[in-house]
């Protein structure tokens, strides 16, 4: 069996920590001085504190950003953060980014791809694409690939994070834009599943050349990614009581960046890869079930721990990652 066949299984590795765990919790004791990461999303919710946990155990942080006043600001008080103008919605933005860090001459060792977007109304951006899979899939897989040299330089580890929404739809491969009606919920979880297919084909695709990739699921955090979501939606998924007190089960920031700090640094994983992750561990199978969406509500009850087999499966990985080429006009690995 060659490398690029081996697949890492779908279970725990014990790791030691769960739901609770910080960043501070998971890079304890680490020192990643000298090592460069590029944080997508790093000026907001828990992108900013992914940006802050590296920088503050030695890395130095590149944060993309669409919105540059707003994420220097953001950053300011950390002191190893660098920002860069970057809209995932624009391919022509990406290729400008990814032209610009090419010509800088520095090698990645990791790119967490944390900037997203939820359940937003309906919105088309480039040749008319959906704009949660554009932005949320379409738009990083043309940063992977156009950052691929300095990436497979760097033997980086690519973290991809996606959602337990990510069980609200499969890829919809007739319709994958929404064209025929739009239904928020289902295009977020679509854009969910493609993060975590992605990583499923990174990693067969780059880890004979040292790169790896990891798709998360980070937990439910009250951050700006739920501004598109109403007060009666967040009551009847239950995030939100009447009073407006959000749920205990709810994750701190801090809590929330932890899984996608672990999968970018955590020694643990060393020599793993294509795999989806949640707690601080990669996640075992959850058996297929209800999608989580019913006349356009969305019924969290419906979501279980794990990952649906409709996002790990290679085939589907396979499939999506030529669609988005065919898409964005860009594969790093065509032959």
């Amino acid at each position: 069996m060659t490398t690029s066949e081996q697949y890492t299984p779908q279970h725990s590795t014990g790791s030691g920590f769960g739901a609770r765990s910080t960043t501070a919790d998971v890079l304890a004791g680490t020192d990643l001085t000298g090592k460069l990461a590029v944080v997508t999303g790093g000026y907001s919710g828990i992108g900013l504190e992914t940006t802050r946990a590296l920088a503050g155990a030695g890395a130095h942080v590149v944060v993309p950003s669409r919105r540059l006043d707003v994420a220097r600001a953001a950053v300011a008080d950390i002191a190893d953060a660098e920002v860069d103008t970057l809209d995932l919605a624009d391919l022509d933005s990406v290729r400008a980014f990814a032209d610009r860090f090419l010509a800088s001459g520095r090698t990645i060792d990791v790119l967490i791809n944390s900037a997203g977007v939820m359940a937003c109304p309906e919105t088309r951006v480039g040749p008319g694409w959906e704009a949660q899979f554009a932005t949320n899939h379409l738009g990083h897989y043309a940063l992977v690939n156009r950052l691929w040299p300095a990436l497979a330089d760097g033997g980086a580890r690519v973290v991809a994070v996606s959602s337990r929404g990510h069980q609200l739809s499969a890829i919809r491969w007739d319709d994958p834009h929404f064209r025929l009606g739009y239904e928020k919920w289902q295009a977020y979880g679509q854009a969910k599943t493609a993060n975590v297919l992605f990583a499923v084909h990174l990693d067969r695709l780059g880890r004979d050349a040292g790169v790896r990739a990891f798709a998360v699921h980070p937990g439910e955090i009250n951050t700006p990614l739920v501004r598109h979501v109403t007060d009666e939606e967040r009551v009847a998924a239950g995030w939100v009581d009447a009073e407006g007190n959000w749920s205990l089960g709810f994750k701190t920031p801090e809590q929330g960046a932890a899984t996608q700090v672990w999968a970018a640094t955590s020694p643990q994983l060393a020599g793993l890869g294509g795999v989806y992750c949640e707690d601080c561990d990669i996640a075992e199978h959850a058996a297929a079930g209800a999608n989580g969406v019913t006349d356009g509500e969305l019924d969290a009850e419906a979501l279980t721990a794990g990952v649906r087999p409709h996002a790990t499966d290679p085939e589907q990985a396979a499939r999506l990652w030529a669609l988005s080429a065919e898409l964005t006009g860009v594969d790093v690995f065509a032959a």
